[in-house]
């Protein structure tokens, strides 16, 4: 199986704590490049997180972004430190004091006092292997849906190896009649002149050309590319750069054929045979 570098996947987790959600994004790269957006109070989690990508990816540009809201428990008691608000207080009476009354007391400033008051809090630690257990369930979804899109590009392929086939039939079925065609044409042309040449210079010169407008070797290399190119798919993993230089061995036979073409039939079979190679190109520029 063949998986796409573009992909998309977002899990939600509630629970009595509040919220998170994961979302993991990417598209085609040339190598893994992990860009990870997490608060403050995961920032533990980077290493792991990683080190999952890295285990289960093998290129791509993958954005990874955690949002979290951690409720406050409003059933719980607000706490005060009495020590610290005392020290406080007589802290600032003496103030007072020394001001001859003229600075006024606030309660309210002591208790805004950091330390003063409190609230029980959240264990964060817990929460983070909560979260982190749910990325699982994200990174799941998103290499399954890398594999979807993967499974869409290899149909897509493989329904554009066998029109290179057609076309690659066409012209190897086509050529014999283009070769007797070019050799009756050149035979009617000299047969003005023929009392001033060699014959057997004649038969030559059609041999030489014969060969050079043969395209019997690019038709076959053209087949052994589409045959390769299938064994690479069914083989599947990290093939697309594998894949991308097929698509150059490609490109070559049908440059060759065209520049050979002395038949329309031939110069739009090549033409078709760029089309089909370009669109394969595009697509395998997103396999992993």
């Amino acid at each position: 199986m063949i998986h796409s570098m573009t992909a998309y996947a977002r899990v939600e987790h509630k629970a009595e704590w509040g919220n998170a959600s994961w979302e993991i994004r990417s598209v085609n790269q040339r190598y893994l490049e992990t860009y990870l957006r997490l608060p403050e109070t995961m920032r533990s989690l980077e290493p792991s997180l990683r080190e999952k990508l890295r285990k289960r990816l093998n290129r791509g540009k993958v954005e990874v972004n955690l949002r979290i809201d951690v409720k406050n428990d409003e059933q719980s008691q607000l706490s005060m430190n009495e020590a610290l608000a005392k020290q406080l207080l007589q802290s600032a009476q003496w103030v007072q004091e020394q001001s001859g009354g003229h600075a006024e007391l606030n309660a309210c400033d002591i208790m805004r006092w950091p330390g003063v008051m409190s609230a029980p809090e959240q264990d964060m630690d817990a929460i983070a292997k909560e979260v982190l257990a749910k990325f699982d369930d994200a990174l799941n979804d998103f290499v399954a849906a890398r594999a979807r899109e993967g499974a869409a590009i290899n149909e897509m392929i493989t329904t554009r190896l066998s029109a290179i086939e057609e076309q690659a039939a066409f012209a190897k079925k086509r050529m014999p009649e283009i070769l007797q065609w070019q050799r009756d044409k050149l035979t009617n042309r000299l047969a003005e002149i023929k009392d001033e040449l060699d014959p057997a210079r004649i038969e030559q010169e059609m041999i030489l050309l014969a060969q050079k407008l043969d395209v019997a070797e690019e038709i076959d290399r053209l087949d052994a590319h589409v045959a390769e190119t299938r064994r690479i798919l069914k083989k599947g993993g990290a093939c697309g750069r594998r894949l991308d230089f097929m698509m150059q061995e490609f490109n070559r036979e049908s440059n060759t054929l065209a520049s050979k073409s002395i038949s329309p039939d031939i110069t739009a079979a090549a033409v078709e045979l760029k089309v089909l190679i370009e669109q394969m190109r595009e697509q395998i520029q997103n396999i992993e």
